[in-house]
């Protein structure tokens, strides 16, 4: 309860009566850097994970789960892991130097876990930036969802998501799967950056499971290296049923492999029902910026995605 009445109301913050609102910290100049020092049995060594949040630096010896929804909005694919009692951190999305601030660079990577006779694994990770929370540490790589809660409570109405982008995207027409153990090409996809915006309506049934109606939609992916800023973009939401649309492609279906904390602390699917009327007002927003469109563990290392400056246009 404590975590959805801070992330309500720095929401509720944020949402003033302005033609243009932006999200907390996302302007992306405040970042938390935790540093986490690694199991001696993977090399010891003290790696950077970072967050978009309050500016502020997490010793190694003070290493903890890192509460998201008590102090940000925003969760990302940085990681603290703890499999089989060996403490590993990912790292795949950080500041980046932009004129007199930051922005946040957004990379596709491949993370190698070896332990002679113990562990051997390769897991690929695009790095992504949501509205939502993490929760840590993660204790295996068999289910990439069951840790991640997306959205937050969110009830505005915005016409459009403003942001300045640019990317780098390999012209592949494969994609690799590395899921922990082995690998497999897979021919004929190519790994797309994304930004995208889902309004939804959510309520909760008796026995915990969570329903919504998609109440606006904006999703664009990214299919070519543009080299160049693209600044103060202005991306249109659609409201209700864009099923029928010029608009619509079938990646903007309803039902994605996200999930949410229910009231009962468990992370459980998102269950979208249906498009809702073009009228309605949400309760929850998903806004995510990712530098592969195929989901965990497929993608083309080397790909990225740089973003700044997001906020909403009324």
């Amino acid at each position: 309860m404590k975590r959805n009445l801070l992330t309500a109301l720095c929401w509720i913050s944020a949402l003033c009566l302005t033609a243009q609102t932006t999200i907390p910290y996302s302007d992306f100049d405040s970042w938390t850097e935790r540093l986490i020092k690694e199991s001696g049995l993977i090399g010891g060594q003290t790696r950077s994970v970072y967050v978009v949040g309050p500016q502020e630096v997490i010793p190694a010896d003070k290493l903890a789960p890192y509460r998201y929804g008590e102090k940000t909005v925003w969760t990302s694919s940085n990681v603290y892991a703890k499999v089989a009692g060996i403490v590993k951190a990912s790292n795949t999305v950080g500041p980046e130097k932009r004129g007199n601030g930051f922005c946040a660079r957004l990379d596709t990577k491949l993370q190698h876990v070896k332990v002679l006779g113990m562990i051997n694994v390769s897991v690929l990770v695009s790095g992504s930036i949501f509205t939502g929370e993490t929760i840590e540490p993660i204790k295996s790589s068999d289910d990439p969802y069951c840790n991640l809660s997306f959205g937050s409570p969110f009830t505005g109405r915005p016409k459009a998501l403003v942001i300045d982008y640019k990317c780098t995207i390999s012209p592949n027409n494969y994609v690799m799967r590395y899921p922990g153990i082995g690998s497999k090409r897979i021919d004929g996809k190519q790994d797309k950056a994304e930004i995208w915006v889902y309004l939804q309506k959510r309520w909760e049934d008796a026995e915990g499971r969570i329903h919504a109606l998609r109440v606006g939609t904006m999703r664009m992916q990214l299919d070519h290296t543009i080299a160049q800023w693209q600044n103060n973009q202005h991306l249109p939401i659609h409201y209700g049923d864009i099923s029928k649309t010029s608009y619509y492609k079938d990646f903007m279906r309803l039902n994605g492999p996200y999930r949410a904390r229910n009231s009962k602390g468990k992370i459980v699917p998102i269950e979208e029902e249906g498009w809702a009327d073009a009228d309605e007002t949400p309760t929850h927003i998903i806004v995510m910026l990712t530098a592969g469109n195929h989901g965990a563990f497929i993608g083309t290392v080397g790909n990225s995605l740089w973003v700044d400056n997001v906020s909403f246009e009324y």
